[in-house]
């Protein structure tokens, strides 16, 4: 079994919202995370509907994700970010499992899907390390920069969890 991450993942508050909002802001996650102004954020960390995390590690912030439908009635959450300060050094992934156990651990969750453009083949492969499975492409169904654009929607359902889990698999 992996250890434990190399952080700890909590809920963001308002003061997080600029980190959130720096982190959104770097290089090439124009293009493959999105953002969003304040006031969005805002509204989505206090309408109930949206869970915001922070990877803290010692001192300093890691990355967040943001997770829509936390807790849904209908037992499917969407992961609707993910972004690190340092990408290409595999805190994405351990934030992307640690996600993945805290929705499951603290929700009965039955399905935690995303979407992710097909061309961003690096998120892809750590959102399959974490266990979750292509299962196939909506059509323009992001509206991002601008533009319509496909997304390859992806999946972990809980038995999938749980047999990871009981296997000493982790992301």
């Amino acid at each position: 079994m992996q250890a434990a991450a190399p952080f700890q993942l909590v809920r963001a508050t308002e003061a997080d919202i600029p980190f959130i909002m720096e982190t959104e802001r770097l290089e090439e996650y124009d293009r493959l995370v999105g953002r969003w102004d304040e006031a969005r954020h805002a509204a989505a960390l206090n309408d109930g509907r949206h869970a915001y995390f922070v990877a803290h590690a010692s001192d300093k912030r890691l990355g967040f994700a943001i997770v829509r439908d936390w807790a849904s009635p209908e037992g499917a959450a969407m992961i609707k970010r993910v972004a690190v300060r340092q990408p290409g050094k595999g805190i994405g992934r351990a934030l992307l499992a640690a996600l993945a156990d805290l929705v499951f651990e603290q929700t009965s969750v039955y399905r935690l899907w995303l979407g992710v453009f097909p061309e961003n083949l690096r998120a892809r492969r750590a959102y399959e390390a974490c266990g979750f499975s292509a299962e196939g492409v909506a059509r323009g169904s992001a509206y991002f920069g601008g533009e319509h654009r496909d997304e390859l929607v992806m999946s972990l359902l809980r038995p999938e969890w749980v047999a990871r889990k009981q296997g000493g698999r982790r992301g």
